[in-house]
């Protein structure tokens, strides 16, 4: 469903957001753990208690996890019993955002808690990610994530669209904004570090880590009444390109470009933009395709880069934007999650607020 189709329908917010303080690993902690306390802020932003939620869906990976149906589990810390409405969805938050929005149009709920986590440390992260891949063609050949960033990264060179010293300056960027952020696990200014799979360095490749992020999603009156500047959703689509990487220009995003007109972003020029850009070369990529020019403050929070906790950086991305609305600092954002290899599947929303 896309901006025009829930145009005079009824108008959803972000309402609240947290997230966790992004760590390299969190052994200590189980999943539930590691979210109880994003849950608990969350709803003490609004006032709100799990019972008076009327939506639930969360956004995981199996394949992280290591074990079957593992999102169950996670439910312990949202609390269901009594029994409540609730949905999963095996990919990032944001698609189960996406997910919550549209149930909120139906107008069978008024609030929707919305939750995602990732623990990446306690496996081969890039090895897990090849199962996303073609299994019959692609898999088998065991590419990963970071070879696959560099192909695009290499495409994008080849193609006259930026070089080393510019994906360098991207970096260094990031990470120097991330020092605003205390939920950051990069922060300051880091050396962008030895060759990894040229011509990306260790400062292009996002940290692994671990992480879970919530946001409260609120409908008409009733999201006024739980924040004071609601971040209204005034459009988000996703969109996919082909599964095969052989037939793919990887310098370019239809699937976020055509997600980002679906979603009204084109209409009018936004302020701010959280990308979800794991590798300095995706946000190359994405300026292009979503038409960010340099007036646009492009991932204030340090992005992917400063912390990308797996399943849970796409709605990251939402709140962060959403956030910059309730304090004031943005009246129009533009937030953008990714999943897959070299943005392959791509969600892009778009956020106001109400005028000052």
């Amino acid at each position: 469903m896309t901006r025009q189709a829930s145009a005079g329908i009824r108008d959803i917010a972000v309402v609240a957001f947290a997230q966790t303080g992004h760590r390299r690993t969190s052994d200590d902690l189980s999943e539930v753990e590691m979210l109880m306390p994003v849950l608990h802020e969350v709803l003490d932003r609004t006032g709100l208690k799990t019972s008076d939620i009327g939506f639930t869906c969360s956004g995981s990976s199996d394949y992280l996890a290591g074990r079957a149906f593992s999102f169950t589990l996670a439910l312990d810390g949202v609390g269901a019993w009594p029994p409540i409405s609730e949905s999963h969805v095996e990919m990032d938050g944001a698609w189960a955002l996406y997910e919550a929005w549209t149930k909120l149009l139906t107008g069978d709920a008024d609030t929707a808690l919305v939750y995602a986590y990732g623990k990446s440390s306690p496996g081969p992260l890039r090895d897990v990610l090849t199962r996303q891949l073609d299994p019959y063609y692609v898999a088998p050949l065991w590419p990963d994530s970071v070879a696959l960033a560099a192909l695009q990264a290499q495409a994008l060179i080849d193609a006259g669209d930026t070089d080393e010293a510019a994906l360098a300056a991207i970096a260094a960027r990031s990470r120097s904004d991330a020092t605003a952020n205390p939920h950051a696990q990069l922060r300051g200014p880091i050396p962008h570090g030895e060759p990894l799979v040229r011509p990306l360095r260790t400062g292009d490749c996002p940290p692994v880590g671990d992480g879970a992020a919530a946001v409260i999603l609120a409908a008409g009156e009733r999201a006024r009444e739980l924040c004071a500047r609601p971040a209204w959703i005034r459009g988000v689509d996703h969109r996919i390109e082909a599964h095969s990487l052989g037939v793919r220009d990887l310098t370019d995003s239809p699937s976020a470009r055509l997600a980002a007109e679906r979603a009204g972003a084109f209409e009018r020029p936004v302020d701010t933009a959280e990308l979800h850009a794991p590798f300095t070369s995706q946000e190359v990529v994405l300026r292009k395709a979503l038409k960010l020019g340099d007036h646009v403050r492009v991932n204030p929070s340090g992005g992917a880069l400063a912390a990308n906790p797996v399943m849970a950086a796409g709605l990251v991305r939402v709140g962060e934007a959403a956030a910059r609305i309730h304090r004031g600092d943005s009246d129009r954002a533009l937030a953008h999650a990714t999943s897959g290899p070299c943005l392959q599947q791509n969600l892009v929303a778009v956020l106001e607020g109400d005028p000052r």
